[in-house]
C-alpha cells in the first residue's frame, strides 16, 4: 500500500512580519479546519501568541523550537508519533537558511508562504538582501503587509518577481488586499503600434509580460537582448535576453523568452540583437502552464548593452 504524506505547510518571514497573525486567520478557516489534529511548531516567538481557545476549538497543538540542529528528520518523526497530526504547520524562523531543513522521508513541503512587512522591507533588503533572496525564491505566495502609505508598490512587486517570477504576490493595508498595479504606471506605451523598451525599461517589462498576459498578448515589442542557444532547442527557436541581478552580485540570472525566427540559425550564443516580435501565451513545462512566447517580425545585429538588470 502507498505509505500516506505528511503535507508540512511552511509560513517563513522576519521577526514580527505578521506570520501568527496570518496563522491564526489561517486555522480558523473553513478550508483549513478539516478532520484530524494541526501541529504548529514555532521556531521563533515574538510579540503574538495564538489564544488557547483557538487552539482547542481548531484542534492545534503548538510546540516551540529555537534551535534549528533540534529539527532532525528523526525529531520530526517522534513529534508525529507522539501527536499523531493530519497536518503539520511550521512558523519559520527567517533568520534560518531553510536549505538546511531535512524531513522525514514521508514528508512534502506542501507549500510555503512567506510574509513581509511592507514599512520594513527596504530596512531587510538593504541589509538581508541574500536572507530576503533564500525566502523568495522557494515560496508559491508572498503577502505583503502593513503597506499603508507607500506609493511605488511596483518597484516592491519588480524585486520580488526577479528573485522568483512565479510567485503570488499580494498587497495588503489596513483595509485588505490593495488593487494591481495599472498600466499608467509603466515606463513605455503599452498600447502603441509597437511598444518600444528602452534597456533601463526591460526588467520591468519582463515582469510585467509574465504577469499580465491580457495586457500582451497579440501585441508587438521592440527591445534589445543577447543571444542565448542551446542544442535542446528547436530549429529555428533562440531566447533574448538579458542578464540580472536578483538578489546579489553572485546571484545572477538571464531573463528571457523563446522566440521563433527565420533567421535564428544563423545566431551564435552571446551576440547582441534587436528583436521586434509578437508576444503570444503557449503552454510551456516551464511556466507550468501559460507563459509568453515571442514570433519575430525582425532580428538584426545591434551593439551590446553593458549594463545589467536590476530590480
Amino acid at each position: 500500500m502507498e505509505q500516506e504524506r505528511m503535507p508540512l505547510f511552511l509560513i517563513n518571514g522576519f521577526l514580527e512580519a505578521g506570520k501568527t497573525q496570518f496563522i491564526r486567520f489561517t486555522l480558523q478557516q473553513d478550508y483549513f479546519r478539516t478532520e484530524g489534529k494541526t501541529l504548529l511548531i514555532v521556531c521563533e516567538e515574538g510579540e503574538e501568541e495564538i489564544d488557547e481557545e483557538i487552539l482547542a476549538d481548531t484542534n492545534t497543538t503548538v510546540l516551540y523550537v529555537d534551535e534549528m540542529e533540534k529539527l532532525t528528520p528523526e525529531y520530526l518523526e517522534e513529534l508525529e508519533l507522539l501527536h499523531n497530526p493530519e497536518r503539520v504547520l511550521m512558523e519559520w524562523n527567517g533568520m534560518w537558511d531553510l536549505s538546511g531543513l531535512r524531513l522525514p522521508r514521508d514528508w512534502d513541503l506542501y507549500q510555503q508562504i512567506t510574509i513581509i512587512d511592507g514599512s520594513t522591507f527596504d530596512l531587510y533588503l538593504n541589509n538581508m538582501k541574500p536572507l530576503v533572496g533564500n525566502m523568495v525564491r522557494n515560496s508559491e505566495m508572498i503577502i505583503m503587509n502593513r503597506c499603508d502609505g507607500i506609493e511605488d508598490l511596483d518597484t516592491y512587486r519588480r524585486t520580488l518577481k526577479g528573485m522568483n517570477p512565479q510567485v503570488q504576490i499580494i498587497f495588503e493595508d489596513a483595509d485588505g488586499e490593495i488593487d494591481e498595479i495599472s498600466e499608467a504606471d509603466l515606463p513605455y506605451d503599452v498600447n502603441a503600434e509597437v511598444i518600444e523598451i528602452s534597456p533601463e525599461a526591460y526588467g520591468i517589462w519582463y515582469i510585467d509580460t509574465l504577469d499580465k498576459p491580457d495586457r500582451y498578448r497579440g501585441k508587438t515589442v521592440e527591445f534589445t537582448g543577447m543571444v542565448l542557444k542551446a542544442p535542446e532547442f528547436p530549429k529555428n527557436y533562440f531566447v533574448p535576453g538579458r542578464m540580472a541581478m536578483t538578489c546579489c552580485e553572485a546571484d545572477m540570472t538571464f531573463l528571457g523568452f523563446m522566440c521563433k525566427a527565420r533567421n535564428a540559425r544563423l545566431l551564435e550564443t552571446k551576440e547582441w540583437v534587436k528583436v521586434r516580435a509578437r508576444i503570444e501565451y503557449e503552454y510551456s513545462p516551464e511556466y507550468e502552464g501559460e507563459g509568453p512566447m515571442l514570433y519575430a517580425e525582425s532580428v538584426e545585429k545591434t551593439q551590446p548593452i553593458e549594463e545589467i538588470v536590476q530590480f
